[in-house]
């Protein structure tokens, strides 16, 4: 057995479980807000005691978007569960934001952007119809929403974890697309464990685009 302690604003592991059911139970004091990743579906709910099943080699993460602290308890030893996205890897490591000039003499970045946005863990070149966004190994963007767009993402490269619309899509292939619409669940994970492997995401949108017109859901990055 495994026992796992949230406070607000944290999350688990996201894990892959390993031959047999998984029980976890999910205790707090008071009635909260948690967001759970169960394989494919990612589920909004508020409670107090809640008891999640998941399946043999299914995905599974638990993050506390709640104010009061929560208790996990897993049937097992999940330390034997595959780690797919470790979003605390770097919490105590020096933040530098990438060097633009650097980086495009390092990478394929077509001429022709009119804006940059760098930060520690991705680097968002825009271009009068489209941005291009380059994430770091083993890091992921903020689980989100928009009020005002919709976007639509392409993967370029990287074959990254995808959640679009409150679902989840794992090792997405090179060339696929998804639409965000408005108020869903949105993020992108790099799940690459080489230094040089960036995923590259296309992003196109529709509606009024503004960086400020974004709720971050779930932020382990803490951008600010």
């Amino acid at each position: 057995m495994s026992k796992e302690i949230l406070v607000s604003g944290r999350g688990t592991y996201l894990r892959k479980n390993y031959s047999q059911e998984l029980m976890i139970s999910i205790d707090c004091i008071s009635s909260n807000k948690i967001l759970i990743i169960n394989n494919t579906s990612v589920i909004t709910t508020r409670v107090k005691k809640l008891n999640l099943k998941v399946s043999p080699k299914e995905y599974y993460m638990i993050i506390n978007i709640g104010a009061a602290q929560i208790n996990i308890k897993y049937d097992q030893d999940v330390s034997k569960h595959k780690i797919i996205y470790n979003p605390y890897k770097y919490e105590h490591s020096e933040k530098i934001n990438f060097k633009p000039e650097e980086f495009v003499k390092n990478f394929n970045v077509p001429q022709g952007y009119i804006d940059i946005l760098a930060k520690w863990y991705s680097i968002k070149f825009t271009y009068p119809e489209y941005n291009l966004i380059f994430i770091k190994p083993e890091m992921g963007l903020s689980l989100q929403i928009h009020k005002f767009r919709s976007e639509v993402w392409e993967i370029i490269r990287g074959n990254p974890i995808i959640i679009s619309n409150n679902r989840v899509y794992y090792f997405v292939k090179n060339g696929t697309e998804f639409t965000n619409s408005k108020m869903k669940y949105h993020s992108i994970i790099n799940p690459n464990m080489n230094p040089k492997d960036f995923i590259i995401l296309k992003e196109k949108w529709s509606g009024n685009f503004d960086e400020e017109d974004i709720e971050r859901i779930y932020n382990p990055n803490n951008y600010k």
